[in-house]
């Protein structure tokens, strides 16, 4: 069999990674990553485009630089570059291109194309330099000012938040106290409560805006990048910010000192009410727990990594709290 060159475009660490992924509603990450070279000949054929770079990926797409040879380079822009992202299908991604339907370029990366049934986007391209370097006030700015841009009207096909915090309700009451089993109690009543104590608006939520989540850009100095959809209380927005660049929240006193400013900063800056934001911060720190609890195991570094977050689950918490 001779060689498929549409595998140079897929990152060996990412197809080594994928590879494990049990399925989720659709197709196991061996699977997906066996039929990937042929998924990307057809996009690339059927959307007239020409790899120009080097691909870059995540932890569930693949990113990879384009020239539009047909329809689509007025949206671009003058260089007529953009990006194929391709997803490992799973639920959270299936409604990715709603939202950026919906914001349809404003505060968010434009979206050129899609092919829902693939998973498929064309995206327009944007700088590789995002906010991880950006002084920690300027970045939380930045994420404020961006969630404000963001606040749009629902598509009514994204989840629904309410449906999130009510699960999340009876997961943690039910949960083993892989936290202090006060705080499992907190965030179950929080739920519930910040789901019967309605917002002042329901709005599309980006949910995962974080600091490598946001890009800069040719048309603006920053856009959003990679949502994971839902509809609900805006407030639920700031908590991504709070334990992304953990390592740099000191220690000590420091550490609440440091996550209440980021959690001020981005509030002020969107417009939104701190205390729902705190509440919100402890349901998914404690959900965030969880997570990381099912990935004990056999491996040292597994095990290291699922106490490190615990760990920060509980000092965000706390944070949250005092």
């Amino acid at each position: 069999m001779s060689y498929d060159p549409m595998y140079d475009l897929i990152p060996a660490h990412f197809a080594h990674a994928v590879s494990s992924y049990e399925p989720d509603g659709h197709a196991s990450g061996d699977d997906w990553i066996d039929a990937l070279p042929g998924l990307i000949r057809d996009l690339l054929a059927e959307w007239e485009l020409e790899p120009i770079g080097r691909s870059s990926s995540g932890v569930c797409a693949v990113a990879i630089p384009v020239r539009l040879l047909g329809a689509g380079r007025d949206v671009v822009g003058v260089s007529g570059e953009g990006v194929l992202k391709i997803t490992w299908p799973h639920p959270e991604a299936a409604t990715e291109h709603l939202a950026l339907q919906t914001w349809n370029g404003h505060g968010a990366v434009r979206l050129v194309r899609a092919d829902p049934s693939r998973f498929a986007m064309l995206l327009e391209r944007l700088h590789t330099r995002d906010l991880s370097r950006v002084d920690i006030d300027d970045a939380c700015g930045v994420i404020g000012d961006l969630l404000s841009v963001l606040r749009r009207p629902p598509h009514p096909r994204v989840p629904s938040l309410t449906a999130y915090a009510l699960r999340q309700a009876d997961e943690l009451r039910a949960a083993p106290a892989v936290l202090p089993r006060r705080y499992l109690d907190q965030a179950a009543a929080l739920a519930r409560e910040l789901t019967d104590r309605t917002a002042t608006e329901d709005r599309l939520l980006h949910t995962d805006l974080h600091y490598t989540n946001v890009l800069a850009a040719y048309r603006s100095p920053w856009l959003a990048i990679d949502p994971k959809p839902m509809a609900g209380d805006p407030a639920f927005e700031v908590a991504p910010a709070l334990w992304n660049r953990a390592d740099e929240l000191g220690t000590g006193s420091d550490v609440r000192w440091s996550l209440r400013r980021r959690l001020e900063i981005i509030c002020e800056r969107a417009g939104l009410d701190e205390g729902r934001a705190r509440a919100w911060t402890i349901v998914r720190e404690a959900d965030n727990a969880l997570d990381a609890a099912e990935q004990l195991s056999d491996s040292p570094a597994d095990d290291a990594w699922a106490h490190d977050r615990i760990s920060l689950a509980v000092t965000i918490i706390k944070a949250m709290n005092d």
